[in-house]
């Protein structure tokens, strides 16, 4: 009882630092930054969508009864109401805290044509009808959401619309008698057109830009080994003068998911808004990708004798190795070696400001091949290395290099004695130059996609290295089919 009672407070310690599947991951691998510049594009290409939209709006025939001395009663009606044209102006988009986006459209114009008719007593009569709409504005909020799939979520609300003049122009016998009652006719065409803008708006949030957000990937494949995760970790996030969206951003093993053992770190992104978006990615995003290659055993390689090059000093044979490694030569006479060699963990990219640079330690064991086709393990090698990186951006995806730097070689354990690699350091120099960096480089070149919607383009990029992520900013076109 008193051993458990001091192995308690230790206990709770414990389970207090140790990080549960939920806490890990709180912070987002990648955020998405959209600038007031970003907004006021949005809203110009969301307005020009919802000027096609108004064009196609029905509107109601409408009918009604007046009366006028000396003529007394009669009955008129107005049908084949059509939006010939209009023009939205003025449109914004700004950021609703808490909530998402406000959009608002002002000193706009629509003009209407129809038919109308009169019918008193015996006598009907008919003629068109030309409707001047002017000073509409219209205003909704675009509330945001995350669906517990990962993919954001939109829905219109409060939405107003607000008609400051209808002048109509009605043509035709007996036109001027409806110009009589013309406030009648002005109030309908105000009521109806109100109604059905905030309708129409309805529609269109709820069929095209939901659907339209939905395009935004949850995961992407970056090649045989991996995918990424682009899921939100929450609702985008607005303040007062940008929309924060957040992203897992991890790089997974795509034939089976496993977490990782390290947090994303906390991101203190710089105050920038000369470009429409800012991409800020962590190097999470890279390190996750570390795991997964080296899981995989992507950086695993061997080395024979008949990969080294002729005019080499030293072979992958044990004769070649008789005047440093005497014992060798004797024990094992005439035979071939090979040299297998794997990353001693998943190497790090350490992000610094102007900085990448990553410090790779290799293990590498050399092995005897046998008469009979055995391997024996004959001694074992450590290689160091610093390498620095340069990352790159091209339309949609991060790319990078990596830059050689020079390996440091170790011999941590032997069998047949204690001897100098330093001809063996010039042969893994040879091969990590001229073999592993341009794979690895390669694999690099091919990059990885960044979360985008559909038909987005970006374009005159800027990239910054801060200590933990990487900040690119860029502008964006959307390219319409």
């Amino acid at each position: 009882m008193r051993a458990l009672a001091q192995a308690l407070p230790s206990l709770l310690l414990r389970l207090l630092l140790t990080p549960t599947p939920d806490a890990l991951g709180t912070n987002p691998g990648l955020v998405v930054r959209i600038t007031d510049k970003g907004l006021e594009y949005v809203a110009r290409e969301g307005s020009m969508v919802l000027q096609k939209e108004l064009l196609r709006i029905t509107l109601p025939d409408f009918t009604g009864d007046f009366k006028i001395k000396p003529f007394g009663r009669g009955h008129y009606g107005f049908h084949s109401l059509s939006i010939h044209s209009c023009e939205l102006r003025g449109s914004a988009l700004t950021p609703l805290p808490g909530q998402g986006l406000s959009l608002t459209i002002s000193d706009s114009f629509i003009r209407v044509q129809s038919e109308w008719k009169v019918r008193k007593a015996f006598v009907k009569l008919h003629g068109s009808l030309d409707v001047q709409v002017k000073g509409i504005t219209i205003s909704v909020n675009l509330v945001l959401g995350r669906e517990p799939s990962g993919r954001p979520t939109v829905t219109a609300s409060g939405c107003s619309s607000h008609i400051r003049d209808v002048e109509v122009d009605i043509s035709g016998d007996l036109g001027w008698l409806l110009n009589l009652f013309h406030n009648q006719i002005e109030s309908r065409f105000r009521r109806v057109l109100e109604s059905k803008i905030c309708e129409m708006l309805q529609n269109s949030v709820t069929s095209d830009l939901q659907p339209y957000l939905q395009t935004l990937p949850v995961t992407t494949e970056i090649d045989s080994f991996a995918r990424i995760d682009y899921s939100l970790m929450e609702a985008p996030q607005a303040t007062a003068q940008m929309l924060d969206v957040m992203f897992k951003g991890e790089i997974f093993n795509r034939e089976h998911y496993s977490p990782v053992s390290f947090l994303a770190p906390v991101m203190s992104l710089p105050e920038q808004y000369n470009r429409m978006v800012y991409f800020a990615i962590s190097d999470y995003v890279f390190n996750t990708a570390s795991v997964v290659y080296h899981e995989a055993g992507f950086l695993n390689f061997s080395i024979t004798d008949d990969m080294v090059p002729p005019g080499s000093n030293i072979r992958l044979t044990t004769k070649s190795f008789r005047p440093f490694v005497p014992r060798l030569a004797r024990l094992y006479p005439n035979m071939n070696l090979e040299l297998q060699g794997a990353m001693a963990s998943a190497p790090f990219l350490n992000f610094s400001p102007g900085n990448l640079s990553l410090t790779p330690v290799m293990e590498i064991e050399a092995f005897v091949l046998l008469p009979s086709s055995a391997k024996e393990p004959v001694f074992q090698l450590g290689v160091a290395t610093n390498m620095s990186a340069m990352l790159t951006f091209n339309t949609s995806k991060i790319t990078g290099f990596l830059k050689p730097g020079k390996i440091q070689v170790e011999l941590k354990e032997s069998k047949v004695g204690v001897f100098n690699v330093e001809l063996l350091e010039a042969l893994l120099n040879y091969y990590i130059l001229n073999t592993l960096y341009p794979k690895v480089n390669e694999k690099l070149a091919e990059g990885f996609p960044l979360p985008l919607l559909k038909d987005i383009r970006l374009y005159d990029p800027v990239l910054e290295i801060h200590k933990d992520f990487l900040f690119l900013g860029t502008n964006l076109q959307y390219m319409r089919a």
